[in-house]
């Protein structure tokens, strides 16, 4: 099932849901030992088990690990932890001869407007994940995919993460997330105009952030910029996308023209 992103209060919540032919106790071990875990988790982990236990994460090329807490070990049902202020939560509940795995984060971290522009890449990792560990649970070997631009750019149409707004100013602004990219190499790709502008956060990534003053046609002028944001996306990932067709443009024009562009 694709990935949900929701939100509690004003924090961004991603969901996903696996239906598994397996019973909750083998669930259960998939996603707390970690020999299991190294199958389809991205990273290594060492867990103390048990509410207020640690939970250590090394993630490959890196040696110092990152330290969370353990929030909910009831096994064969809840597996709960806090990680870089997110917290993540695992249900399982029998599901006829199987089981219901059903798995959220809540971006715990800063600004949630921020956070949630990562939502569409976390969605396409976490899709992965989920992928492997059925592949795991079932015996099969898993290869990881190749191409995640299309995954990652599935997510943000279907996110809403690629709008633009007009603000209270009269400002447009588009804020796109970029994933892990270094700044210098992303710098080369940006349109040579003013309003475009890198920034990098330790624990949000890379994102660009265009900013300028709306024109006379605003659904036309969002349609371009929304277009151009599309396009450095897919660049990042070195993906050469094709200039829109007329019919596209348009229907993104009149999109901006009746829906809710406000910020």
């Amino acid at each position: 099932m694709a990935a949900k992103l929701q939100t509690d209060g004003e924090r961004p919540v991603l969901r996903l849901e696996r239906r598994l032919k397996h019973a909750p106790e083998k669930v259960w071990h998939a996603i707390t030992d970690p020999a299991e875990l190294e199958h389809w988790f991205p990273a290594k982990v060492d867990v103390e088990l048990r509410a207020g236990g640690a939970i250590r994460f090394t993630f490959p090329g890196e040696d110092s690990a990152t330290t969370g807490r353990v929030l909910t070990a009831d096994p064969p049902r809840e597996f709960a932890f806090v990680w870089n202020d997110d917290t993540l939560r695992w249900l399982i509940s029998p599901d006829g001869d199987g089981s219901l795995l059903e798995f959220t984060q809540t971006f715990g971290r800063g600004d949630p407007a921020i956070a949630k522009l990562a939502g569409a890449r976390t969605a396409a990792g976490w899709d992965v994940c989920l992928d492997a560990l059925a592949a795991r649970l079932a015996g099969r070997v898993f290869e990881q995919p190749r191409e995640w631009h299309g995954r990652m750019a599935s997510y943000v149409d279907e996110f809403g993460l690629g709008e633009g707004e007009v603000l209270d100013d009269g400002t447009i602004r588009f804020r796109r997330d970029l994933g892990w990219k270094p700044v210098g190499e992303l710098r080369p790709l940006l349109p040579d105009e003013p309003g475009w502008e890198l920034v990098h956060d330790p624990l949000e990534g890379t994102r660009v952030e265009f900013t300028e003053a709306a024109g006379d046609d605003v659904p036309a002028q969002l349609a371009r910029r929304h277009e151009q944001l599309d396009r450095l996306f897919a660049a990042g990932h070195g993906v050469e996308l094709p200039e829109w067709p007329p019919e596209r443009v348009e229907a993104v024009r009149k999109h901006y023209s009746t829906g809710p562009t406000e910020g």
